[in-house]
């Protein structure tokens, strides 16, 4: 990983810099880039351009259960999870459906429940209280209804008024 870092940034900065910045020998750099890639770096490599193809083909859409059945499928012999660490590894994940929800109301609308400042039921003659509606509309025979609160502040007066 450091010698990586240093085959990156020797362009910007002299290697002996980087070296002794990420305390490692200057020989021991020189010694990594001389030498060859190993077997397994070179078929992870193949295996990872077999990857982005098959993902590429079907749109972004299969994930490594079908990315592995389908690199299978082409003759090379290669285990589920060495195609999901590449997969994360890489950043190639499959693109999922959004979820087709029924939508029947209009629910981003500016409109709120009103307030409804004088209820006058026909038990309490002359008296009047505050009420809001507390539900949404909820259908009947008759058409739709609100359900509707009463506030009384105290015992006393809840009993007049249901004794009235």
């Amino acid at each position: 990983m450091r010698f990586r870092c240093i085959e990156d940034q020797r362009d910007t900065w002299p290697v002996r810099v980087l070296c002794d910045a990420l305390q490692v020998s200057a020989s021991g750099y020189y010694a990594w880039r001389g030498r060859p890639e190993s077997a397994r770096v070179a078929a992870n490599r193949a295996l990872l351009a077999d990857v982005r193809r098959i993902h590429e083909q079907h749109r972004g859409r299969y994930g490594a259960p079908r990315i592995h059945a389908a690199v299978q499928a082409e003759g090379r012999s290669v285990s589920r999870g060495r195609v999901e660490r590449l997969m994360r590894r890489h950043g190639i994940r499959a693109a999922t459906h959004r979820r087709f929800r029924v939508v029947t109301t209009d629910s981003k609308h500016d409109l709120r429940l009103p307030k409804i400042c004088s209820l006058r039921p026909s038990w309490l003659p002359g008296r009047t209280r505050s009420g809001w509606p507390t539900s949404p509309p909820l259908p009947t025979d008759e058409g739709w209804l609100y359900l509707c609160v009463v506030l009384v502040s105290t015992a006393e007066q809840f009993w007049a008024t249901v004794a009235e």
